[in-house]
């Protein structure tokens, strides 16, 4: 870790050690970025690149988020949530006394930031369940992946690389997943009611309360 850290410039160091060093504070410093929504092409910045272009996508979120929590001590975490008929969600995972949570950045409001206060990471990651929909309204997670320790790519300097981290997206794709939502308790889920819909795209960037008719995400 000594190595990895020293690869991060004074001014970069400093924003993880005064600026995000707690989950809470991470996740308000996520908040605040304008989310990324790859206009000119998919991106996957390093936490380097997130830090200057002030702008992250849900995976790039992530990977920042474990970044910091690196430097705290923590060991970077994320897994990946998977879904149908709509995007995965990228989430970095941390404990506390034995408990698990969750730091994240989305179009969508509730599928941020998670209290450590799960027991298991199938219990984080149902907490997302009931607002991780499409913009038809269809509820959409399935599965979760198990974390994955982003150490085993220091080798790719993913902290403060220029190149886009695309290996780590490979691998949250290939490895295991756990279902979460049975076949036949799928057929039978209903859609979203108008209330909990507009609050989960308080902040969407193109189906928000600013762009009512645009559907594409």
């Amino acid at each position: 870790m000594a190595r990895a850290l020293a690869e991060l410039r004074a001014a970069e160091l400093a924003v993880f050690r005064r600026q995000l060093d707690t989950p809470a504070k991470i996740q308000r410093f996520l908040d605040d970025l304008p989310y990324n929504t790859e206009s000119d092409g998919e991106t996957f910045r390093s936490p380097r690149r997130v830090l200057a272009d002030r702008t992250a996508n849900c995976i790039e979120g992530a990977v920042l988020a474990a970044a910091a929590l690196r430097v705290q001590g923590d060991p970077p975490l994320i897994m990946d949530l998977t879904a149908v008929r709509d995007e995965d969600h990228v989430i970095a995972v941390f404990r506390r006394h034995r408990l698990w949570g969750a730091i994240a950045t989305s179009k969508f409001t509730g599928l941020r930031f998670r209290e450590p206060v799960y027991r298991t990471l199938r219990e984080l990651a149902m907490s997302y369940f009931e607002q991780y929909f499409n913009l038809a309204g269809e509820r959409t997670l399935r599965g979760h992946g198990r974390p994955v320790n982003l150490a085993r790519f220091d080798g790719l300097r993913w902290m403060t690389s220029t190149e886009d981290l695309w290996p780590i997206a490979g691998h949250l794709e290939q490895i295991p997943h756990v279902a979460l939502v049975p076949l036949a308790a799928a057929r039978q889920l209903t859609r979203l009611g108008p209330q909990l819909r507009a609050a989960g795209l308080l902040g969407h960037p193109t189906a928000g309360p600013r762009r009512r008719g645009v559907v594409d995400q």
